[in-house]
């Protein structure tokens, strides 16, 4: 069994997520897509103190993104969304996939938030059918009151037909969804063939390990309902087929695809900083990124203001193959200027003199990708 140390093991994961892009003659809008397919999935959020999640995620590995290449790649049916962990970007050539978790919600063997009210469904399906794409508030009706998690029942039914896969969202306008039937979203001779519990298992085994370099059976099935069973046997076969390898980082056992490891001959560029998404892939799963990275995080924007120690919407931040820091930010749009209320620097970092012109570099960079002139640092801390 290979070992490797913790060091080797992060920048297998960093380069695994795209963080040293090789050089390509794809166009701006198609290294998006790669980057999508390599992640397998890009998380949409709704908070917007700075540029939203997806757009967030997708700057931070390609220089060139654009804030129209995923409209663009919905228009041209190379992604779509549904739920990964999270409501996602994905690419359409895992479409199939997605078939099971559907099929598993349509039966009710996978409850969804909502109760399904089968007759607006029908109707909303008919109104679709007949009137092409709409939106939620196509289907206000004021007689009807808000239920469950304050959202209106056609609301619900329409995303019960969503998560069920009887609809799908082509775009979004000013953020909200626009619904069509899936016959009408998907592009032609798409394989609608559902996979076989093999096929399925090796998916989301080779998916996850592709995209994150190293992982463990709890990492590759989080959030995921019913799949650790099928997760742990895929293991097994892959291993003996030697597509798969066990490994060790600093004792402790992974997994790793068998050809992710000749990444760790590759070179990772450490002088450039990146701030990172509080929903990345990187850092989604905080245990992970303890674990692999002495990076403890949380996002504080759900945490009453007098318990949060580092601000409202810190960002991590990644130097020298590492995570160093965190930066609560905020784009103030009517000044033109993002404001980093609070930026603290863990111990590895705060004495180097190398981190703070690599993270204003960066900082410079991130501010117009906020549409801001400037920036503003208001204040720097770090632990004692």
């Amino acid at each position: 069994m290979q070992s490797i140390t913790k060091a080797e093991a992060r920048k297998l994961i960093l380069l695994s997520q795209g963080f040293s892009p090789s050089k390509t003659h794809l166009s701006d809008c198609d290294k998006t897509l790669s980057v999508i397919e390599r992640l397998g999935y890009v998380q949409i959020d709704t908070i917007s103190v700075v540029q939203r999640a997806h757009h967030h995620v997708l700057w931070s590995r390609n220089a060139d993104y654009c804030f129209n290449h995923i409209p663009q790649l919905l228009a041209r049916k190379k992604v779509f969304e549904y739920w990964a962990h999270a409501a996602s970007f994905l690419p359409m050539k895992d479409f199939r996939f997605t078939l099971p978790r559907k099929a598993a919600i349509k039966s009710g063997e996978h409850k969804h938030w909502y109760s399904k009210d089968h007759t607006m469904m029908d109707a909303i399906l008919k109104r679709i059918e007949d009137e092409g794409p709409l939106m939620a508030k196509d289907f206000d009706s004021p007689s009807r009151k808000r239920q469950g998690w304050g959202t209106k029942p056609a609301k619900q039914a329409l995303e019960n037909l969503y998560m069920q896969g009887e609809l799908m969202v082509p775009r979004r306008e000013s953020f909200h969804k626009v619904y069509d039937l899936t016959e009408r979203v998907l592009p032609e001779k798409i394989n609608m063939t559902p996979p076989s519990e093999q096929e399925y298992g090796r998916y989301l085994v080779l998916n996850y390990l592709n995209a994150h370099g190293v992982g463990t059976v709890q990492e590759m099935t989080y959030l995921l309902k019913g799949v650790k069973t099928l997760v742990a046997s895929t293991l097994n076969e892959l291993c003996d087929e030697g597509s798969v390898q066990k490994i060790k980082i600093d004792g402790s056992p992974y997994f790793a695809a068998t050809a992710s490891l000749s990444l760790l001959s590759r070179r990772l560029n450490r002088k450039q900083a990146k701030i990172l998404s509080p929903f990345d892939s990187l850092v989604i799963q905080r245990k992970r990124a303890s674990v692999l990275f002495d990076f403890d995080y949380l996002i504080e924007c759900y945490v009453p203001e007098p318990k949060r120690k580092f601000g409202y919407f810190s960002l991590p931040i990644l130097w020298n193959g590492e995570l160093v820091a965190r930066a609560d930010c905020k784009a103030d749009k009517t000044k033109s200027m993002l404001v980093v209320n609070h930026l603290y620097l863990e111990p590895s970092v705060r004495r180097s003199e190398a981190f703070m012109p690599a993270f204003e570099d960066e900082l410079q960079s991130f501010a117009a990708f906020n549409r801001c002139d400037n920036y503003m640092i208001k204040k720097i801390s770090h632990s004692d």
